[in-house]
């Protein structure tokens, strides 16, 4: 039977009052790009950890209740996307509600968030690597950067890696159960002012990379702005290159309406300015399969 519903989006993602990241980032995009994002709130922060101090109020005992609303409702999901966990338990919790909550048709995310720049975040241990390894065999699409990559394969960090080797860790990570395997912030090697994305479908055994501009600026948020593009941009039926290359360039057109801005870059990149852009062409393709 025809239908033109609105399409369901369960976000499980932490919410912090400052600085544009996790839900305040994955709300506004996916909305803008059509979709009805259902949220299912880990924690509330006061504002990000990046900033000095923060109040943080943790919602694992009330994850449970929330899904438990959601079972009584009869509510459909077409995507479930997860981002920040804060422990082994809401992994747990997150699985058992993947399992129940996803059907034949819907997508499911996982953004594996675990560290960056080849060390683990100060609140985690391998036990937390070890749950995210089980939660990621659950996707259908995971977006880990390069930190994370070596984690989830237990292997020790390396900032420079071959096309060729790249691949094989794509691989292995697919194996291990998602279809689709994006890998973010990969340095170029020789050249410090790109970065690139490198991915991988299972469907048709493709390999893609993307490489960006890299501007000398760091700005929170911008991998679930990146992972939300991606999510939002598959779920309205694009391939994985376009949807890789619609990403890219959003960023890029993010950190680039920021830059001039004598600003708190702590507080993300200036979302409001581009949302809009989500909704034109792509300006040009970057995307190349190796």
């Amino acid at each position: 039977m025809y239908s033109n519903k609105v399409k369901k989006i369960a976000a499980v993602h932490d919410l912090s009052g400052m600085g544009r990241v996790s839900l305040t980032v994955v709300i506004p995009i996916l909305s803008t790009m059509g979709f009805q994002v259902c949220p299912l709130p880990t924690a509330v922060l006061s504002n990000h950890t990046q900033y000095p101090g923060f109040s943080f109020l943790d919602l694992t005992d009330e994850m449970p209740r929330v899904i438990e609303g959601w079972r009584k409702l009869g509510v459909r999901f077409d995507a479930i996307y997860t981002g920040y966990l804060g422990s082994p338990r809401q992994t747990r919790i997150v699985g058992d509600f993947i399992d129940e909550f996803r059907h034949d048709e819907s997508l499911v995310v996982v953004d594996p968030v675990l560290g960056d720049n080849s060390r683990l975040y100060s609140n985690f241990d391998m036990d937390m690597v070890t749950a995210m390894r089980t939660l990621m065999g659950k996707a259908d699409v995971i977006t880990p950067n390069l930190t994370e990559l070596f984690y989830l394969l237990d292997l020790p960090y390396k900032a420079d890696n071959t096309d060729e080797e790249l691949k094989g860790y794509l691989r292995r990570l697919s194996d291990a159960g998602p279809q689709i395997v994006i890998i973010t912030s990969v340095p170029v090697l020789e050249d410090p002012h790109k970065t690139s994305v490198y991915a991988y479908n299972r469907q048709g055994n493709r390999y893609w990379k993307i490489t960006c501009p890299y501007l000398p600026a760091h700005y929170p948020g911008t991998g679930d702005t990146f992972t939300s593009v991606v999510t939002g941009s598959l779920m309205q039926g694009d391939s994985l290159p376009v949807a890789l290359d619609r990403a890219a360039q959003f960023i890029l057109q993010g950190i680039r309406a920021t830059f001039g801005y004598e600003y708190d870059n702590r507080e993300g990149i200036l979302l409001e300015k581009v949302l809009h852009n989500l909704n034109l062409p792509i300006q040009m393709a970057s995307y190349e399969l190796i």
